[in-house]
C-alpha cells in the first residue's frame, strides 16, 4: 500500500490540468483594468456634481470627509454594487492578526409587509460594528469589552469581489476601539502619513511650493513559493505552520541557478495570468512576473501608489495569489523560509516621497544643484541613521528571523547603500558645502557592433543592502513576504517626518535671519551627513568583514525578534510616534504584547506540530526500516556469512533513531514548561527553548531521511515538492 508521499506524486503524475489561459486578444487589459472598482471615473459618473467634487477632495487634497454626502454616496455605490451581482457589503479592515479581516451583511432589508427592498445608508457605508473582543489587543481591551468600530476610508476606493454565487462590495476601513485606540494597521498608517507630509510642506515652502500635496508611495514587490496541493496536504508541517520543519537538502537546489529569470512553465503561467486578470478587474497596477531564485519560487511587482492604497492592494494581491492557486491544484507559500537551505521569500518595499507633480527623491540630471532633492535625501539618511533600531524592529517576526541575514536576504544589520554618484557628491557637501559635479556612468560599450551604444547608470546596485537606493526611490529589502506593509511603512513615514521636522527648524531658523536658502542649505548637510554617515555601505553585506565593521561603527545587529522586541516600549520610541501622534503609549504597549505572543503561538504551534509528525510520522517509519535491516542481517548470519551487508547502516540508523528520541524528549519537556510573567517573558523562554529543541528533532530527522528505505519515508522530500510540477 503506498503512503502518503507516494500516493502524492501518483496524483501528480496522473493528472492533467486544465489550464485557464484568459485570452487578452479578446479581453484587452484596457477594457479589465478597474472594472470593479468603485473609481474616479465610476464616481463622476454616479454622483450629484456637488458630492463628487466634496469626495475629491478629501481623497486629493486631504480634506476631512464632509459626512453629509455619505447617504448621497451610499445609494450610488449600492447601485453599482448591485448591477455588479452583490448581495452583500463588507467593511475591510486591517486587524492585529497581520491578516484583514471581514463581517459581511446583505443590502436586503425587509419592508415590514412580507417584501423586502436593497438598502445602503450613510451610516452603513461610514461606520460599521464588528466584535472587537476576539481580535489581538495587547491589553487594550479586556475580552468582555467587546465593542470596536470600522470607519470608511475615502481614499481607498470601494471594489467589487466576485464569489461563484455572485459577489460582495468591499469597503476599506479603519478598526478602533469604543474608547479611541486603534486595533488596526491603517489608522496608523493614515497618521503616518499625515505627518510626514506636514513635515514636507515646511521643506517645499522654502522652495516656493507650499501649496502642494505630498504622498508618500509604495511599489511592493512579491516573492512566494508554488507547489503541488498533493504535497501540501502530505505535510502537516506545512499546513500549520506554513514552512518545512522538516526536510534533507536535495542533490540539486539553487545551485546551478537556472531557476532565475528562467523560462515560466505553462502551469504556472496560466496561474500568474489569471492573478493578473483578477488583479486588473481591482485596478492593482501589476506590472512584473518572473521566475525567482529558488526552485518553484516567482515574483510579482505591481508599479507605485499612493501608500495606503499600496497597502490596501498588496493585501488584495496575497488574497488573490492563495485563491487562484486552488484553481491550478497548487498551493501558493507566502512564509518567508518555506524551505530550509533555499532562497527565502521577501516583498521589497519601494518607497518614495513626492507631490502630484515631481518625485521628491529624483535627483535629476544635475545632482549637485538639485539643492531640494539634497534635502529630501539628506532627511531619508538622517532617520535611518538615527532609527535604525525601530526601523529593523518594524520587519521583525517569527518567520522572519529565518530569512534575514541568508544568502538571499540583507541581514540584521540596517545599513544604507546610496551608489557611487551620491556617495561622491555627498562626499563632496561633507568637505565643502557643496557639490561642484555629478559623476555620470558614462556609455555602454558593447563591442559588438550591431549594438547601440546607451547611457550607463552611474553606480551598480546592490542586493545586500536592506536598505539601497535605486534611483528615486528607496528600496527596503528586508520586509517580509508574509507581512502587511502597513508595519514598516507607518516606521518610515514617522521616521523621516522627524528628520524633516529637524531640518525645516533649522533651515527656517536661518532664512529667517537673513540668510539665503542655497547658503543654508550648504551649512546644514554636512554635519548631518558626518554624523549620518555611519550607516552607509556600498560593500557585500552578507561579509564578515562588514559585520565587524558594523560593530566597530556602533550599529546594532539584532539578529532575532526576541533581541529587537523591547526597542518598540523604549522611551525614544514613545517619545518619537506620541510626538506625530502616530501612536500613543499604551497603542505600543499593546503591540509589544501582541507581538510577543505572536511570536510564543508561532514557536508553539511549530513545536507541536514537529513533535506530533516525529513521533507519528518520521519515528515509526526509522523504527520500521531499523527491524528490517535488523532482520536481513540476523537472516545473513544464520546463513553462514561472516560480516552480511547493512551493519554499518544500521549502525547509523540506530544512532539517529536514539538522537531522534532524545529531541523528542527534549521538545516534549519545553512544550510542557510554561514561563510566569508578561508576554515577552513567554517569548523570551520560546526563543531560548522551544527554537533549540526544534532544531535538534530536525537535525536527527534529516539526518534519517537520508538513511531510511525511500519507500518507507512518509514526507514528500525536498527534491520531490521543488521540481515535480
Amino acid at each position: 500500500m503506498a503512503n502518503a508521499r507516494q500516493a502524492a506524486v501518483a496524483a501528480i503524475v496522473a493528472t492533467k490540468h486544465k489550464l485557464n489561459w484568459i485570452d487578452f486578444k479578446t479581453t484587452h487589459v484596457k477594457d479589465l483594468f478597474g472594472i470593479n472598482v468603485f473609481s474616479e471615473d465610476v464616481q463622476k459618473q454616479r454622483l450629484p456634481k456637488p458630492v463628487f467634487k466634496k469626495l475629491q477632495e478629501t481623497v486629493k487634497k486631504g480634506k476631512p470627509l464632509d459626512t453629509t454626502i455619505a447617504d448621497a454616496v451610499a445609494s450610488a455605490m449600492k447601485d453599482w454594487a448591485i448591477e455588479k451581482g452583490a448581495t452583500h457589503y463588507t467593511h475591510l479592515f486591517q486587524p492585529m492578526t497581520g491578516i484583514t479581516a471581514e463581517k459581511h451583511d446583505s443590502f436586503v432589508t425587509p419592508t415590514g409587509t412580507g417584501g423586502a427592498l436593497a438598502a445602503f445608508s450613510g451610516k452603513e457605508l461610514s461606520q460599521g460594528e464588528p466584535d472587537a473582543s476576539s481580535f489581538p489587543s495587547g491589553g487594550l481591551r479586556a475580552t468582555f469589552e467587546a465593542r470596536g468600530y470600522t470607519f470608511w476610508d475615502p481614499t481607498s476606493p470601494a471594489y467589487i469581489v466576485e464569489n461563484p454565487n455572485g459577489a460582495t462590495l468591499v469597503i476599506p476601513t479603519a478598526f478602533l476601539s469604543w474608547t479611541g485606540e486603534a486595533l488596526d494597521k491603517k489608522t496608523p498608517l493614515l497618521k503616518s502619513m499625515d505627518a510626514v507630509e506636514s513635515q514636507a510642506l515646511r521643506i517645499l515652502k522654502l522652495f516656493g511650493k507650499g501649496d502642494a500635496k505630498v504622498i508618500t508611495t509604495v511599489g511592493p514587490e512579491q516573492e512566494y513559493f508554488l507547489i503541488d496541493k498533493n504535497f501540501y496536504y502530505a505535510r502537516p508541517d506545512l499546513i500549520a505552520t506554513g514552512r518545512t520543519l522538516f526536510g534533507a537538502p536535495p542533490p540539486k537546489g539553487q545551485e546551478l541557478e537556472d531557476q532565475y529569470f528562467g523560462t515560466i512553465p505553462d502551469r504556472v503561467l496560466a496561474y500568474m495570468s489569471d492573478c493578473e486578470a483578477e488583479l486588473f478587474k481591482l485596478g492593482i497596477p501589476v506590472k512584473t512576473r518572473h521566475n525567482e531564485v529558488a526552485p518553484s519560487q516567482y515574483e510579482l511587482a505591481p508599479t507605485y501608489e499612493s501608500a495606503n492604497l499600496a497597502v490596501d492592494h498588496q493585501n488584495v494581491v496575497m488574497d488573490i495569489l492563495r485563491k487562484t492557486a486552488e484553481k491550478y491544484g497548487l498551493v501558493c507559500l507566502l512564509h518567508e523560509k518555506p524551505f530550509a537551505g533555499v532562497n527565502g521569500s521577501g516583498k521589497h518595499n519601494n518607497w518614495s516621497i513626492g507631490t502630484d507633480s515631481e518625485n521628491l527623491l529624483d535627483p535629476g540630471t544635475n545632482t549637485h544643484d538639485n539643492i531640494q532633492f539634497l534635502v529630501f535625501c539628506t532627511a531619508v539618511i538622517r532617520a535611518v541613521n538615527k532609527y535604525a533600531e525601530i526601523l529593523r524592529l518594524s520587519i521583525a517576526s517569527a518567520h522572519n528571523d529565518h530569512r534575514l541575514g541568508a544568502n538571499e536576504a540583507p541581514p540584521a544589520i540596517i545599513s544604507i547603500f546610496l551608489g557611487d554618484m551620491l556617495t561622491d557628491l555627498f562626499e563632496q557637501i561633507e568637505k565643502s558645502g557643496s557639490a561642484k559635479t555629478t559623476r555620470s556612468g558614462g556609455i555602454f560599450d558593447t563591442g559588438a557592433s550591431v549594438l547601440p551604444q546607451l547611457p550607463k547608470d552611474s553606480g551598480d546596485r546592490n542586493r545586500t543592502s536592506p536598505f539601497a537606493f535605486t534611483g528615486n526611490k528607496f528600496e527596503f529589502r528586508a520586509v517580509g513576504s508574509s507581512a502587511n506593509i502597513a508595519g514598516p511603512n507607518t516606521v518610515l513615514n514617522t521616521i523621516i517626518a522627524e528628520s524633516l521636522d529637524y531640518m525645516a527648524t533649522k533651515l527656517e531658523d536661518a532664512t529667517k535671519g537673513g540668510k539665503d536658502l542655497k547658503a543654508a542649505v550648504a551649512e546644514l548637510i554636512p554635519p548631518i551627513y558626518k554624523e549620518s554617515k555611519r550607516v552607509l555601505f556600498n560593500g557585500n553585506g552578507y561579509s564578515e568583514e562588514w559585520h565587524k565593521e558594523a560593530e566597530k561603527r556602533g550599529l546594532a545587529n539584532l539578529k532575532n525578534t526576541i533581541e529587537v522586541l523591547p526597542v518598540i516600549v523604549r522611551k525614544d520610541t514613545v517619545e518619537l510616534f506620541t510626538k506625530y501622534k502616530v501612536y500613543s503609549e499604551p497603542e505600543l504597549k499593546s503591540r509589544f504584547n501582541i507581538l510577543s505572543e505572536a511570536y510564543v503561538k508561532a514557536l508553539q504551534i511549530e513545536g507541536k506540530t514537529a513533535l506530533g509528525m516525529a513521533k507519528t510520522m518520521i519515528l515509526p517509519a526509522a523504527l520500521r526500516y531499523q527491524g528490517e535491516i535488523a532482520t536481513s542481517i540476523a537472516a545473513a548470519k544464520s546463513a553462514g556469512a561472516a560480516s552480511p551487508a547493512g551493519i554499518e547502516t544500521l549502525s547509523a540508523l540506530v544512532s539517529a533513531v536514539n538522537e531522534l528520541q532524545l529531541g523528542i524528549n527534549k521538545l516534549d519537556k519545553v512544550l510542557n514548561h510554561h514561563a510566569d510573567g508578561e508576554p515577552f517573558d513567554h517569548a523570551k523562554q520560546a526563543r531560548a527553548e522551544i527554537f533549540p529543541a526544534l532544531l535538534t528533532v530536525r537535525e536527527a530527522a534529516d539526518k534519517l531521511e537520508t538513511i531510511v528505505a525511500d519507500d518507507l519515508w512518509p514526507l514528500p522530500t525536498y527534491r520531490e515538492m521543488l521540481f515535480i510540477k
